[in-house]
């Protein structure tokens, strides 16, 4: 069976950066698993996937764009104190999740603190990355009906 939409997929991958330093992977873990089409997993590697079989590897390269998208400056941002009152200790590295001007909700991660503020960054860890993946499909299926109308695996 090819991986199309509504299929439910198990692969093994290893992302690194340009450098080739491995970001994540899947060995010595459980495969990931998504419902193609579902946009469970990034768009670049999505649609290089589509089409493959159990058994097939590929390496594959996604571009900013089709990835985390690009780095966005205005997406760090520097705030008083106040804004985080009721927490005592603000750490670099700490993660917060936020409301968005449009009403949504952004996740962001402090990344300077010091007199003047609290400096975040909302824009992804892989944002502006080039991303480098070795996959394996370990196994396709079609999705059950209850996992086509949620949109993901169960």
């Amino acid at each position: 069976m090819k991986i199309e939409n509504n299929c439910v997929v198990s692969i093994h991958y290893t992302l690194t950066d340009e450098d080739g330093a491995v970001i994540d992977s899947s060995a010595d873990r459980e495969p990931l698993i998504y419902l193609a089409g579902a946009g469970n997993i990034i768009p670049g590697l999505e649609s290089e996937l589509e089409g493959c079989v159990v058994g097939d590897k590929k390496q594959v390269t996604v571009q900013p764009a089709d990835g985390y998208g690009e780095y966005e400056a205005e997406l760090v941002q520097t705030l008083p104190h106040e804004a985080f009152g009721g927490i005592d200790n603000i750490e670099v590295g700490m993660e917060f999740q936020a409301q968005s001007e449009s009403g949504g909700e952004q996740y962001v991660v402090v990344k300077d603190v010091s007199d003047d503020g609290i400096t975040i960054d909302g824009n992804h860890e892989l944002a502006g990355k080039v991303l480098n993946f070795d996959v394996a499909v370990e196994d396709v299926r079609v999705a059950t009906a209850e996992e086509i109308d949620h949109g993901h695996v169960h």
